[in-house]
């Protein structure tokens, strides 16, 4: 990751020239980079267990007189200890054979400490350019997250940012959409496999629906990927190249992250603010005024689906469900077109795109899905998906005994209004939703318990509510025939 200083290495110690240190065995290029965290000194048979990742261990050798030489530095390389110092002229003359010739056989730099050299002046050193590279790292941090800060006020807040973040770390970093997409890729995107890989672990991890980090490998190239949002509504993911991010970098990071999920929430308020929009859409489409909803749609987001387009139900109208079809439909111009419409979603897609699996899988929305039609048939074919949509699942329409509850002449739509009137307009007067708990009622096999578990509301407050609505419709809601005719009018007003 990008710092204003490199991080202290072995390499960075043995060049130190008042230290006098001499590198004993050949160290190779990469061992000499590799970052050195500590040193430590200790004449102990096994230090091992009281070391850490990364520690340089000084020694005087006087442990060696009893100890197998293989042993001890095999004890050591297990361990992670990063190289070997030996101090020369305080117990031994000089470093024994033995112990040379196992740190060149393991590969474990070995370097020796002159009698003029105390241990604790090599101590002081690290610790010196290991607190410059702290503090380094923490100006680092500060400047990172105020050059991040800025590029979020220009015009294009989020591209800004995560190009900033990019230009921080000296990484790649792309965001994905709710569906799992890449809507930003910084400094530039990747080749097709590599992205089409990155995606589908996006996704995996968005339609697990928790929040959650995992580092991946696509191939040669590391890359760690977080989702963005809470927990059951997650906004998109954020894939950062690397997978070695210290605590500093993170906290750049965890500044995007946050600007990224508040970007994401307020795409999810426009989304619900188009709404209004596409539902007045598919109204002029289903009155018939194609040419009106073409030129709205255009306007406002690209054109329409090619017929013929198949009619999807998806049960519910939840706000995770709408971004995800709302990138859906930005991913592939076009391809698919949706509205909320009461308590459920109206999407419409042409053949060849994409199913709606991932509503379902990802949701646990049930979904109901027409055959394919023109939009002089779309009210029928939305009624057709109405009719498909299961209780769980996804499943399409297929002609049967159900069609003789579709499409209901004029006489039966105005008796299904005037049975329903008094319903109706007691909601609009008291801004209650019996009508709406009624449907879900009846859509339980009029299971108190189901019905109330799908509202979010106490058994005993759908009882009550049946009761009331019962009463209103001057229906007996206990007995079939008037469960029947009440979702027989219900089914006519849908139409």
């Amino acid at each position: 990751m990008a710092a204003t200083t490199s991080a202290p290495t072995l390499g960075n110690l043995l060049e130190r020239r008042d230290l006098g240190l001499r590198a004993v065995t050949r160290i190779p290029r990469a061992r000499r980079d590799v970052e050195l965290r500590w040193v430590h000194s200790s004449d102990l048979p096994d230090p091992a267990p009281f070391l850490d990742d990364g520690v340089a261990l000084l020694t005087t050798g006087a442990q060696l007189a009893d100890t197998d030489a293989d042993e001890y530095v095999a004890r050591l390389v297990a361990r992670g200890v990063a190289a070997l110092g030996f101090g020369s002229g305080v117990v031994r003359a000089a470093i024994p054979d033995d112990l040379a010739q196992a740190c060149e056989r393991t590969g474990l730099p070995l370097f020796e400490v002159p009698y003029r050299t105390p241990f604790l002046a090599v101590v002081r050193a690290a610790a010196d350019a290991i607190a410059a590279h702290g503090f380094a790292r923490r100006a680092w941090a500060l400047a990172a997250q105020r050059a991040v800060s800025l590029a979020a006020l220009r015009a294009d807040p989020l591209p800004a940012a995560i190009a900033e973040l990019a230009r921080q770390l000296g990484a790649w970093v792309g965001l994905f959409d709710p569906a799992g997409a890449l809507s930003i890729a910084r400094p530039a995107p990747l080749a097709e496999s590599s992205g089409e890989e990155l995606s589908a672990v996006a996704r995996r991890m968005l339609d697990a629906g928790v929040r959650a980090a995992d580092t991946v490998t696509v191939g040669e190239r590391t890359f760690t990927v977080q989702t963005l949002g809470r927990g059951g509504h997650l906004r998109g993911a954020l894939a950062i190249e690397g997978a070695d991010i210290d605590q500093e970098a993170r906290g750049v990071v965890t500044t995007v992250v946050a600007m990224a999920g508040f970007a994401l929430e307020r795409a999810a308020e426009l989304t619900r603010e188009r709404g209004a929009l596409r539902a007045g859409v598919l109204r002029a489409l289903l009155h018939g005024d194609e040419p009106l909803a073409r030129e709205i749609a255009r306007a406002a987001w690209g054109r329409l689906p090619r017929e013929p387009v198949r009619a999807w139900s998806v049960l519910g109208s939840d706000d995770d469900v709408l971004g995800y079809l709302e990138a859906r439909a930005e991913h592939a111009p076009g391809a698919i077109f949706f509205a909320p419409a009461d308590d459920e979603i109206i999407a419409l897609t042409s053949e060849g795109a994409e199913p709606l699996d991932p509503v379902w899988e990802r949701f646990g929305a049930p979904i109901g899905s027409s055959r394919p039609t023109g939009y002089a048939r779309l009210a029928a074919a939305i009624d057709e998906a109405r009719t498909a949509r299961p209780r769980e699942g996804m499943a399409e329409f297929a002609p049967g005994s159900a069609d003789l509850f579709r499409a209901p002449g004029d006489e039966q739509i105005a008796a299904a209004r005037a049975l329903l009137d008094p319903l109706r307009r007691h909601d609009a007067r008291g801004g209650t939703s019996l009508e709406r708990n009624l449907r879900v009622w009846l859509d339980c096999d009029a299971a108190h318990d189901r019905a109330a578990t799908a509202l979010g509301i106490h058994r005993h407050t759908m009882r009550a509510r049946v009761t009331q609505a019962a009463a209103l419709l001057d229906r007996d809601l206990t007995t079939f025939e008037g469960r029947a005719t009440v979702w027989a009018a219900l089914r006519a007003t849908d139409a």
